[in-house]
């Protein structure tokens, strides 16, 4: 996109992405001598021993080294890194396993196969929160397998301390198909016409506030499936309104990278990274993979408002207000965004999935919907408590 015309529009547009501009950002090679920590770069990803580093994180100094140097792949350089041996005792990655296998059987035979993000249901066993599934079943499993400072360092170079974890198993299942190409959250779980309402600065921003990762609960070959990766691509700022684009999509299905992963093996990347889980090619591996979301401790207001609260009592005197015409288009807009909560997220996804797109109704878009199509307040106040009820279930 031309860089004046984004300083003087200050948005997005998919129709201006241009390919050649994202072809010319890709087209790049980590150099060996940027990355010095690494014990090998393949296929431009820097690949880390975390065996051999493990000293590394016990002094500040080197620590710090090791973390900016991480940083730096993730803002400016491939946009993903692997450390090699995360888990170099890999007892805790076993114990985890069985009981994710536990529940994925237990919510199988209550719900069936879930909604996904970016997958069609049955092609794969998803657990939402495995984070704190796994502390309910056996809290003492759960401290042994989080207790990893490589995971832990990886975490902090990009969001800094105090970060709030948050995990979601996936097990991709022989024969199970590839993803499409997309970024993530949060901009990447928006639609194409949500995400060119933001600002691009605000583009910026999103990858800045959530670290993606995912630790290898088995060996994954190549063709298991492991996610496909544009190293690079990251750098391309309009990428999160370009991504659905067809060109785009057949761009990084031509000239995408996979990396074999171990047992105890993480990857970690930019959220704003063009990638996609692959095609499971294989008779009997079932790919399973814990995949972590990591956030920024900044992405939280300073006070706690029950919205919720508010949207019942506003309800009845906004409904007045824009059958009198005394509110409506902009106006109402601006009211609702005072009153209810915008985002979809943080949400409870079994109880309240992102069926029919990437993420479920909003309480404004349920508040909004309720005074346009004049429901009644009982109607309105029983499905913003079942919303409610859904998202903390």
């Amino acid at each position: 996109m031309n860089t004046m015309q984004t300083r003087q529009v200050g948005y997005y547009s998919a129709d201006a992405c241009a390919l050649k501009d994202f072809a010319q950002l890709v087209n790049q090679r980590t150099d060996p001598k940027d990355v010095p920590q690494a014990c090998e770069v393949s296929c431009g990803i820097p690949v880390y021993d975390m065996v051999k580093l493990a000293g590394q994180l016990s002094a500040t100094d080197t620590r710090q080294r090791l973390m900016a140097e991480w940083a730096r792949v993730l803002h400016s350089g491939a946009g993903v890194f692997v450390l090699r041996s995360t888990y170099a005792d890999t007892s805790p990655i076993d114990a985890a396993t069985a009981i994710f296998d536990k529940i994925i059987a237990r919510e199988k035979e209550r719900v069936g196969s879930g909604a996904d993000h970016f997958a069609t249901a049955g092609s794969n066993d998803r657990i939402w929160n495995s984070l704190q599934k796994l502390c309910e079943a056996d809290a003492e499993v759960f401290l042994r397998y989080h207790a990893n400072p490589s995971v832990d360092a990886a975490c902090e170079a990009w969001l800094g301390p105090h970060y709030q974890m948050t995990a979601q198993v996936n097990v991709v299942h022989p024969g199970g198909a590839a993803q499409q190409a997309h970024r993530d959250y949060h901009l990447g779980f928006q639609t194409a016409e949500i995400s060119a309402q933001y600002p691009a600065h605000v583009h910026d921003l999103s990858p800045l506030m959530t670290l993606q990762g995912g630790i290898a609960h088995a060996q994954t070959p190549l063709e298991s499936g492991p996610t496909k990766l544009l190293p690079f691509s990251q750098l391309y700022k309009p990428g999160y309104v370009a991504w659905r684009r067809p060109d785009f999509r057949a761009f990084f299905e031509e000239h995408h990278v996979q990396l074999p992963l171990h047992k105890g093996d993480a990857l970690f990347f930019n959220p704003a990274l063009f990638h996609a889980a692959g095609a499971n090619s294989s008779a009997d591996i079932h790919r399973m993979v814990n995949l972590l979301q990591v956030s920024s401790a900044f992405g939280r207001a300073m006070e706690n408002i029950d919205r919720a609260k508010m949207s019942a009592l506003a309800f009845t005197p906004l409904k007045k207000l824009v059958s009198t015409a005394q509110l409506g288009g902009a106006a109402l807009d601006a009211a609702i965004a005072a009153t209810a909560e915008g985002y979809a997220f943080p949400t409870n996804l079994d109880s309240d999935p992102p069926t029919g797109g990437l993420a479920p109704q909003s309480q404004a878009a349920l508040l909004k919907r309720a005074v346009l199509e004049d429901w009644t307040e009982a109607a309105f106040r029983s499905e913003l408590a079942a919303q409610d009820t859904r998202k903390k279930a």
